[in-house]
């Protein structure tokens, strides 16, 4: 029985084992992630915040505090109802964002950025016009959640109508948000998404011309082409 008892023991400590690793790999994946943002230009200072999920527990970047400071013992993680379950630091106060994401999605990962050239088109439309067909990489074309103040349920629900059937959208006079399987994913939605507001910015800023734009069916046939993109598996 003491055998038994032991060997139970020991499972039981071979998982939690594991299930630490695991969230201190993804720790440093969102740290990298993070840092990231800051250094190609997406994030200014402690703007912005990034998330990944590890089973219930949603790992995040912790509110004013500059990402080359965080080390692994700075680890923050909250259960899907926003309670705290892992470190000291207070998490970011975009946490509702975040968090309404994990309990709409399948999403694993979530980056919210206030990438100059997309807040810029954020408060000059209401949708990014179709000026490239990566926007089918999105679901389509680009919303525009209307402006809320930062970190309210108000702010959480605007986008969450501007995400329907979209991987991605703007955020009025504040940024992007951006979720995918994983952080590189959902980083690579983000870039993607300013990239293409940058396009627009240059493209609209040319005397007397006006840009083409693609149509509905066209984007569709684009992103109905890139489901297949990459190398199978």
């Amino acid at each position: 029985m003491a055998e038994q008892r032991r060997d139970a023991g020991d499972g039981r400590g071979a998982q939690e084992r594991a299930a630490g690793g695991d969230v201190a790999r993804a720790w440093d994946e969102l740290v990298a992630t993070a840092r990231r943002t800051v250094t190609e230009g997406l994030v200014v200072g402690t703007s912005g915040n990034v998330s990944v999920r590890v089973g219930d527990t949603v790992l995040v970047t912790p509110t004013g505090v500059p990402y080359d400071r965080l080390t692994p013992t700075d680890v923050v993680g909250v259960d899907l109802d926003g309670r705290q379950v892992l470190g000291s630091l207070v998490a970011t106060s975009e946490l509702p964002m975040h968090l309404a994401i994990y309990r709409t999605t399948e999403a694993r990962a979530v980056v919210h950025t206030h990438a100059a050239h997309a807040t810029a088109v954020s408060t000059l439309v209401q949708e990014l016009p179709l000026i490239h067909y990566m926007a089918g990489a999105l679901g389509g074309p680009v919303r525009v959640a209307p402006y809320a103040t930062y970190g309210t349920p108000e702010l959480a629900e605007n986008m969450l109508r501007a995400l329907t059937d979209r991987t991605a959208c703007l955020l009025q006079n504040h940024g992007t948000i951006a979720y995918g399987t994983s952080l590189a994913q959902a980083y690579d939605r983000t870039a993607q998404l300013d990239w293409m507001c940058q396009v627009w910015l240059l493209a609209t800023s040319v005397p007397t011309l006006s840009p083409h734009l693609l149509t509905p069916a066209q984007l569709r046939e684009a992103g109905e082409r890139m489901k297949g993109y990459g190398q199978p598996g």
